[in-house]
């Protein structure tokens, strides 16, 4: 189906990401990965920020305390509100660059990695905690990306893109994930799964790069709804809005030989479901 989408920003993003919701501020934050850039729009008065990170940035999630941790290609980064920043983990890895990122129920950072040549297996899936102690979960994946858990917290979905699946894990009460298996595959001429997040119903919300959709899927892995958009690459997807129902998409130019007048534009689909107020880093 064709939902009545609306633009609620119009850029030209490189690889724009990881729309997510700060009822803190009520604003949306989102990200240009390869522009390097953090931005900010606050819906009710049309306003825009923009931070420029210095690296390559997968992520930008609100913490707990005020300001930002930011998933960049050298580590794991904290922004305090006075925009000072520090490193909560630094590790670079030549060749290696941040990707999605998500918080956990219990207010850690997922943060995923990818190669920038995308080769097989050189990507992971971290856990942060608030002082900086990371447990790689997964050390084999190629391009990591959406992260999201269940409104109870006993499940956790998670995408490798090029496996075009949807993963679900059984997620133990100390945070922890186990019994990896598939809920929903992406066939192929379809695109690919990139990001994901979760409504209140416990549906499963992918956005589909080279794919120009969203896709919600049931618990029980079942497509029940497709939101056609106006661009091809749709990267992420996201609820926000004072009462957490506009689904906002984040899309990208990068790679395309003709885009699209919306390539790169962050989108907006009101009314399209109900989402769930997301944690903060705790750190």
């Amino acid at each position: 189906m064709t939902a009545a989408h609306e633009v609620a920003v119009r850029a030209e993003a490189a690889l724009g990401e990881g729309p997510t919701w700060d009822p803190a501020t009520g604003r949306l934050l989102w990200v240009d990965i390869l522009g390097s850039r953090v931005h900010g729009y606050d819906p009710a008065s049309g306003g825009r920020t923009v931070r420029t990170t210095g690296q390559h940035v997968g992520a930008a999630k609100p913490r707990a305390g005020g300001g930002l941790v930011l998933n960049l290609r050298d580590g794991v980064g904290l922004l305090d509100p006075d925009d000072t920043f520090r490193w909560l983990h630094r590790e670079p890895v030549p060749g290696r660059r941040a990707n999605d990122a998500a918080v956990a129920p219990d207010g850690s950072l997922w943060a995923g990695t990818m190669r920038y040549d995308e080769a097989p297996g050189g990507g992971t899936l971290t856990r942060f905690t608030a002082d900086g102690t990371a447990d790689t979960v997964l050390d084999d994946v190629t391009v990591s990306n959406g992260t999201g858990w269940s409104p109870d917290g006993r499940l956790m979905y998670y995408i490798d893109s090029p496996t075009r699946r949807v993963d679900v894990f059984d997620r133990a009460p100390d945070g922890h994930v186990t019994g990896r298996r598939p809920l929903a595959e992406v066939e192929e001429g379809a695109g690919f799964p990139d990001g994901l997040t979760v409504d209140a119903d416990g549906c499963v919300w992918v956005a589909l790069w080279d794919g120009g959709a969203v896709r919600r899927y049931t618990p029980d892995g079942r497509l029940d709804r497709t939101v056609t958009l106006p661009a091809p690459r749709v990267t992420a997807c996201a609820f926000g809005g004072p009462d957490l129902t506009d689904l906002y998409v984040t899309t990208a130019r990068v790679g395309l030989p003709t885009p699209t007048p919306l390539s790169g534009s962050v989108l907006v689909v009101p009314g399209a479901g109900q989402g769930t107020a997301q944690p903060a880093f705790r750190g």
